[in-house]
């Protein structure tokens, strides 16, 4: 994917198939869509004898930032991320387009005439509830309307429901604060992954045989509900992405009187603690599989040391019983 951080450096000949939005997760729902264009993109390039490219564009600061800076934002996904994702599913183009209030006061005519001009709009491939512009006044009655003035069309997309269950972004945070991470697979499509550096801590895991890594997030990063997961993490190293299973703890650690809600991961039969070291100020993924259990404080430090234990057996045997799963279904 070729990646502009603004519009305006863009210029695409086009016809371009292009989508915008937050996409926040880039969930089932979003993907269903994405993979739509791609169709969509083949169909165009048939009917007028010339390749026709997809493009995706979101925007950094997310709207309601620069909108409503009252209302606390809890996100996903980053902006690259959603690009990542994107990419990983054969989107062309990528743009991330800064949010301002200059752009917020944009007429659906003018945004629409940055996007014939910079990309080469030919299909703006949308959701049912889409709507662009100044006060969200081009909707989808008026963006046909722009369609057949400025030579493009409208095609829109349907929701899609898992279980009955319409997929959104909204219910995949509301499903996350209540740290049901394997439902939130379901309806991702992959496991929810947390990105985040290793700081230093208060070496308490070194301190007791059971060493993490703590994880600094972004600070709108959607974090599970406070709790004990099955975890796997990836540790990305020149031209090699390594992947281990782990534990992770998302919680303030009663226990010792935390104060501050961290991330810790420990990593199941990693290399020799002088290793571990080498981590620190690396970037980590966790991927969040399964929910052991909620926070708990205990009543003396042997106790916690002994449920951590418990902890990490029960996470071997959920990996020992995928494992068996996938070779049954092999």
């Amino acid at each position: 994917m070729r990646i502009f951080t603004d519009l305006r450096q863009a210029q695409l000949d086009g016809p371009t198939v292009l989508t915008i939005g937050n996409f926040d997760g880039v969930h089932l729902g979003h993907q269903a869509l994405l993979n739509s264009m791609k169709i969509i993109a083949a169909r165009l390039e048939k009917e007028q004898g010339q390749p026709a490219q997809t493009a995706i564009l979101t925007f950094d600061p997310h709207p309601l930032r620069v909108l409503r800076p009252e209302v606390p934002l809890h996100l996903l996904t980053t902006p690259m991320e959603r690009l990542e994702i994107a990419a990983s599913l054969g989107i062309a183009y990528g743009i991330i387009q800064p949010f301002t209030q200059e752009v917020a006061q944009l007429t659906p005519e003018a945004f629409v005439a940055l996007l014939k001009k910079h990309l080469g709009l030919a299909i703006l491939v949308v959701g049912p509830d889409f709507a662009l512009g100044r006060n969200r006044s081009g909707d989808l009655p008026s963006l046909r309307a722009l369609g057949a003035a400025m030579s493009f069309t409208v095609e829109v997309i349907e929701p899609i429901a898992i279980q009955e269950e319409i997929v959104r972004s909204s219910r995949i945070r509301a499903l996350l604060n209540e740290g049901e991470v394997s439902r939130v697979s379901t309806l991702l499509g992959r496991p929810y992954r947390i990105t985040g550096v290793v700081e230093h801590g208060d070496q308490r895991g070194r301190q007791v045989g059971i060493p993490t890594a703590n994880l600094r997030t972004p600070p709108e990063k959607v974090l599970p509900a406070d709790g004990v997961y099955v975890t796997r993490t990836l540790i990305a190293s020149f031209e090699r992405i390594d992947v281990y299973p782990s534990v992770t703890n998302i919680g303030v650690r009663p226990t010792v009187d935390g104060l501050h809600r961290r991330v810790e991961t420990h990593i199941l039969d990693f290399p020799p603690p002088d290793e571990v070291d080498d981590l620190y100020g690396r970037t980590l993924a966790v991927d969040f599989l399964s929910r052991l259990r909620g926070e708990m404080r205990f009543s003396s430090l042997n106790d916690l040391v002994r449920q951590i234990h418990a902890d990490i057996a029960q996470a071997r045997r959920w990996f020992a019983s995928q494992a068996q799963k996938a070779a049954t279904e092999q």
